[in-house]
C-alpha cells in the first residue's frame, strides 16, 4: 500500500504553494463578512484544479477521482476551505456521463477553463429532507420547453452559479411505476432563470456557505435542456452522489489533519508547570488516536475512490468513507480545541472557524444516521429501521 506522500505528489505540492496564498487573515475577513472566495476559486481554476475530472478533449486534466480527493484534501489541510467550489468538479459528472453531444459541447470547455460555473445542485426540498423520491417541485412539458414549479432548500452556491443541475418530477410520485421513476435532470441557465421565475433567497447558517433556497414560479426551461431521457433522472444523480461523498470525505480527512498538525505543535510548544502540555497523557493521547482514526477513515476514503475509477459499484463505500472521515474529523477537532483550552476560541488561530466548518458534515450531504440506516438495511440485511 503506498502512502498518501506517494499518490500525486506533484498535485499535493501545488496545492499546498497555491494555499500558502490564502492564509488565514484572508479566510477570516471572508468569515466575517459571509463573502464568497472569489479570488481563490479563481486561482483553482487557473491552475486546473477545478476541472481535474473532465476529459481533455474538453479542455481538462482527464483524471480520476483519487487525484480530486488528493487536492481537496490539501485544501483543507492547509488551513483553506474547498466548500466554495467543490461541487464544479463533481456536478458536471451527469452532464459528462449522460448529457447530449450538444450539452457536453456548450458547457465542459467554459467549466474547465473558468467562463461557466457549475456549482449548484438543486435536490433537496423542504417537505422531502433526504427522501428524494418524495420531492414535488414538477416540470411540466408544454411543447418545446418545461415550466417549472416548486421549491428548493440548502442549495449552495446558487447566487455563483451560472448553471444548475436541478432535480423534478416529471411524473407525479404516485403515478409512477417505482418510487425512483418520474424524475428528470434539467440543466438551468441560472443567468437567464433569476427574476423570470426563479427566485433565490440566502440562508444565514453558522458557517460560510453560500446557503440558499430557491422558489421556482413557472420557470421556463427549454426542453432541449433535459439530460438524458425523461424519467430517469433519479439514476443520473446517484455517480454524482457516489463521488460528492468521497470528496467531502477527503476534505474531512484534510480538516481531521490540519487539527492534528496544530494539536501536536500546539502540545509540543506550550509549557505548563515547567514542561511540555504534550508530555501529558490527558494531551497526548486523544491526539494519538486521532491520528489513528484519521488513517483508518483515509483508507476507506482511498478504497471509495479506486473502486468509483474502476466504475465499480461504491455507493456503500461513499456512505461509509464520508461517516468514518467526519467523525474522524469531527473528533480531531474537538481534541484540538481542548488542547488549546481558551485560545481555541480566538479567531486568530482559526480552530474556531474549522471547528464550525467540519462540524457541517456530520449532517450533509447526508446525516450519519442515514448512513448507519443504509448500512444495516442494505449491508447487513436488517429490518427497515424508523
Amino acid at each position: 500500500m503506498t502512502t498518501d506522500a506517494d499518490e500525486f505528489p506533484e498535485i499535493r505540492e501545488s496545492v499546498r504553494r497555491l494555499c500558502a496564498r490564502f492564509p488565514g487573515e484572508y479566510w477570516r475577513a471572508l468569515d466575517r463578512d459571509r463573502a464568497y472566495p472569489t479570488e481563490f476559486v479563481a486561482a483553482l481554476t487557473e491552475s486546473g484544479f477545478l476541472s481535474v475530472l473532465i476529459p481533455e478533449e474538453y479542455g481538462g486534466s482527464g483524471l480520476g477521482l483519487g487525484a480530486a480527493t488528493a487536492i481537496l484534501e490539501e485544501i483543507h489541510r492547509s488551513g483553506c476551505n474547498g466548500g466554495a467550489c467543490h461541487a464544479q468538479m463533481y456536478t458536471m459528472g451527469t452532464i459528462l456521463r449522460h448529457g447530449s453531444p450538444a450539452q457536453k459541447q456548450a458547457c465542459l470547455p467554459g467549466i474547465a477553463e473558468g467562463t461557466l460555473r457549475l456549482q449548484a445542485f438543486g435536490v433537496t426540498e423542504p417537505t422531502s429532507g433526504t427522501d428524494t423520491t418524495r420531492i414535488r417541485t414538477f416540470a411540466r412539458r408544454e411543447g418545446d420547453r418545461y415550466v417549472v414549479n416548486g421549491q428548493k432548500v440548502w442549495i449552495s452556491r446558487a447566487e455563483h452559479s451560472d448553471l444548475m443541475l436541478l432535480l423534478c418530477r416529471t411524473t407525479a410520485r404516485e403515478d409512477a411505476a417505482r418510487p425512483t421513476d418520474g424524475m428528470s435532470v434539467l440543466l438551468v441557465d441560472m443567468r437567464r432563470a433569476v427574476g423570470n421565475g426563479l427566485t433565490i433567497r440566502p440562508i444565514r447558517t453558522m458557517i460560510n456557505h453560500a446557503t440558499t433556497e430557491l422558489f421556482f414560479d413557472n420557470l421556463e426551461v427549454p426542453a432541449e435542456n433535459l439530460v438524458g431521457e425523461e424519467g430517469k433522472g433519479f439514476r443520473y444523480i446517484l455517480d454524482g452522489m457516489n463521488a460528492e461523498r468521497i470528496l467531502i470525505a477527503s476534505e474531512c480527512i484534510g480538516d481531521a489533519r490540519f487539527f492534528i498538525d496544530r494539536a501536536s505543535a500546539y502540545a509540543k510548544e506550550r509549557e505548563v508547570f515547567g514542561r511540555p502540555i504534550g508530555a501529558n497523557q490527558g494531551i497526548q493521547f486523544p491526539i494519538a488516536r486521532n491520528h489513528v482514526e484519521t488513517e483508518a477513515a483515509n483508507l476507506m476514503v482511498r478504497k471509495a475512490a479506486a473502486l468509483f475509477d474502476s466504475g465499480q459499484p461504491c455507493g456503500t463505500e461513499a456512505n461509509m468513507a464520508k461517516l468514518l472521515a467526519s467523525e474522524a474529523s469531527w473528533h480531531a477537532a474537538d481534541t484540538c480545541l481542548q488542547t488549546h483550552g481558551g485560545f481555541g476560541f480566538a479567531e486568530e488561530y482559526d480552530i474556531e472557524r474549522k471547528f464550525r466548518e467540519t462540524r457541517l458534515y456530520q449532517v450533509a450531504p447526508i446525516s450519519t444516521n442515514l448512513i448507519l440506516s443504509h448500512v444495516g438495511t442494505h449491508v447487513l440485511g436488517l429490518p427497515k429501521s424508523f
